[in-house]
Parts: C-alpha cells; sequence; structure tokens
C-alpha cells in the first residue's frame, strides 16, 4: 500500500471510518485531477462507478476527516480536493462566472511575499496566524 493511503487509511480510523473501496476510489479520482471538484464533477470523473449520493456521503466522510477540504466557490458549489497534508501548500483562482477552480503554486519569492503580508494582517489585528490560503476571484480565459 503507498505511504499516501496508508496516511488516509490511518486518519480515517482516527475518525472510526474505515477506508473503503468506494472511498479509495474517490479519492483516486481526486488524486488524478487538476484542482477541485464538485461531487457532481467527481461522479463524472469516476465514471459513474460511484453513485453521485454516495460521492456526496464519501465526501462528508473524508472531508470530517480531514482528508479533503472544500472550497465554497461561486454559484454556491462546493469543490473538493486533498488536503493541504496531502496535497501541498497552493492557492486557487476561482472564476466568478463558472465556478472553475484553479490551483496555482506561487513562485518562491511571491509565497515568501505573501507570508509577509499574512504576518503583517495578523500582527495588525492581533490574531495568531496558524497557515494562510489564497483565493483570487475573477473571470477563467474560456469566461472572459
Amino acid at each position: 500500500m503507498p505511504v499516501q493511503d496508508r496516511q488516509i487509511e490511518e486518519r480515517l480510523a482516527e475518525a472510526g471510518v474505515r477506508y473503503t473501496a468506494g472511498r479509495r476510489h474517490v479519492v483516486s479520482a481526486l488524486e488524478r485531477v487538476d484542482g477541485p471538484l464538485s461531487a457532481a464533477e467527481l461522479h463524472l470523473e469516476m465514471g459513474g462507478a460511484v453513485p453521485v449520493s454516495s460521492v456526496y456521503r464519501t465526501l462528508a466522510v473524508l472531508e470530517e476527516a480531514g482528508v479533503v477540504e472544500p472550497h465554497h466557490g461561486a454559484r454556491g458549489i462546493t469543490r473538493y480536493e486533498m488536503a493541504e497534508w496531502l496535497a501541498g501548500h497552493h492557492h486557487h483562482l476561482v472564476c466568478i462566472e463558472c465556478g472553475a477552480v484553479e490551483d496555482i503554486e506561487l513562485p518562491a519569492p511571491l509565497e515568501v511575499e505573501l507570508e509577509r503580508l499574512v504576518g503583517q494582517v495578523s500582527s495588525w489585528a492581533s490574531f495568531s496566524a496558524g497557515g494562510h490560503s489564497l483565493e483570487v476571484d475573477g473571470r477563467c480565459a474560456r469566461c472572459r
């Protein structure tokens, strides 16, 4: 079993749930794609192999266990992706027209600058930041 699968299985076990074939299928689909997907998009990505109602339930279980993270985008569509501890640190471009969410990894100098700004904002607000994520709203190339 790959290391990541073992980590997911352990995380789910801590939450009192098993890493079932359906959950593995959803995780595998999320690992294959670039960017977060909605439950309906995941259902299509998996070729309908898992009923859409099961996809919703599976996403709820995986979110509760901290394996996936939701992104609430335009038009009220929630899309999911692997949690940062599994997928690595990145940010998002969110299309306000179609709701698409694109992952972006900032070059090191920009990430350092963003960390500096997070520190300044945290200090200004008397807040102790534990991390950050950036979502930039706008229109994707297809919708412009």
